[in-house]
């Protein structure tokens, strides 16, 4: 990297780069000694160290344009000229600039192939010992041991990092694969969810009027006929609702109207099917703005409670309450039939057919933060309210009982 991008991106500064500011920092302090020296001998030698300083900040920047043989070539070139001047500096420089071999034996082990790197590394041991044999006269254990020892140590510590940074890049890359995983398996739940408890239970709604009509066509033609424009129209309503599904699942009357006004449309629209009990609605509190995918959300959990209550609780009557404010938007679902005994919540995969149901409400809200609550017993109806915290962003939201 160059010496450049290095004083102007500090905040990008990491290990990786740390060797090659080592090396930098060196060869000028090496140089500023060298100028204060003022000798022909440092004179001589300063242009040398000046351009290997240079030729060093030149290679990490274009490193993949120099190609497999340009590196080999280019370390070739910065092994000589460290050597040589290594070689010439008065003894007391010698053993302050032969710590440049540390950053250097970086550098080896980012040679191309395995017998590069284990080359490059053998020649750069052999001149650091030659120029400390050459400085301190001759082979003393003692001044020999801490540099190569400490470039050895490089090489051992590099080595383990680059093979932590690619242990932990395919750990990312596995964590993304699970995560990807995971995101579309949700997806598969949540699109499995909508199309319960809106066209699942449309139709059905559907094939209970179609088979009164079925009754009703020689006895009651004309109730016969009113009922098959009911189904008529719910078909309508069937297709808005598949695309409003394919249109990121959010309802057209929602959409229009907002989440009060869904309610009261589909409260009506269940309330009419042939066999049905009576529905209400109402709404407490004056309307709020709540997000898009939390009103789809109690929009579709009332569309269940609504089916479970038509078809399972034998009620006369069914309630319905919106209520917000606060923190929080609920919807309540009374009804007056016969209750049932409260179970553990089933899987949402159960074997009967049903799993969609209670369980799949819970797992609706709970992705979005909200609680289901279920108040029952037998023969005493029940009651199930949808709670969902309240997001206070302005942003893709529905007015909750918008005209």
């Amino acid at each position: 990297m160059p010496a450049t991008a290095l004083a102007v991106r500090p905040s990008r500064l990491s290990a990786r780069h740390l060797p090659h500011l080592v090396f930098l920092v060196a060869a000028a302090g090496t140089l500023v000694r060298l100028v204060e020296l003022n000798n022909e001998l440092c004179w001589s030698v300063a242009p040398p160290m000046a351009v290997l300083a240079l030729l060093y900040a030149a290679g990490p920047a274009p490193w993949e344009r120099l190609g497999r043989a340009g590196r080999p070539v280019w370390f070739g070139l910065l092994l000589l000229l460290w050597s040589w001047v290594a070689w010439v500096l008065p003894t007391p420089l010698t053993f302050g600039y032969a710590w440049l071999a540390v950053p250097l034996a970086v550098l080896a082990l980012r040679m191309p192939t395995r017998a590069e790197r284990a080359v490059a590394l053998g020649v750069l041991t052999v001149l650091l010992m030659a120029a400390l044999v050459r400085a301190g006269g001759g082979l003393d254990p003692d001044l020999l041991a801490p540099p190569v020892t400490a470039l050895w140590a490089t090489v051992l510590l590099y080595r383990g990092q680059q093979r932590l940074t690619r242990e932990l890049a395919d750990t990312r890359g596995e964590l993304a694969r699970r995560q990807r995983e995971a995101g579309r398996l949700a997806e598969r739940a949540r699109i499995a969810r909508d199309l319960h408890d809106t066209l699942a239970q449309e139709l059905a709604g559907s094939r209970m009027l179609l088979q009164a009509a079925e009754r009703d066509w020689d006895r009651r033609p004309q109730a016969a006929r009113r009922q098959v424009r009911l189904v008529t129209d719910a078909l309508g309503d069937h297709l808005a609702q598949t695309r409003g599904i394919i249109d990121d699942l959010t309802p057209p009357a929602l959409a229009r109207d907002g989440l009060e006004a869904a309610l009261r449309e589909l409260t009506a629209r269940t309330g009419s099917a042939a066999g049905a009990p009576g529905i209400s609605f109402s709404a407490e509190n004056p309307p709020a703005a709540l997000p898009v995918e939390q009103a789809v959300a109690l929009l579709r959990v009332t569309q269940g409670l609504l089916a479970n209550a038509c078809e399972h609780a034998r009620a006369t009557h069914v309630h319905v309450t919106l209520i917000q404010g606060g923190s929080v938007a609920a919807v309540e679902v009374r009804d007056d039939g016969v209750g049932f005994e409260p179970e553990p919540v089933r899987s949402a995969t159960s074997r009967d057919g049903r799993g969609f149901g209670l369980a799949g409400a819970r797992e609706r809200l709970g992705a979005l933060g909200g609680t289901l609550t279920v108040d029952t017993a037998p023969g005493h109806g029940t009651r199930v309210r949808a709670t969902l915290p309240v997001a206070r962003a302005a942003e893709d939201r529905v007015p909750v009982g918008a005209r």
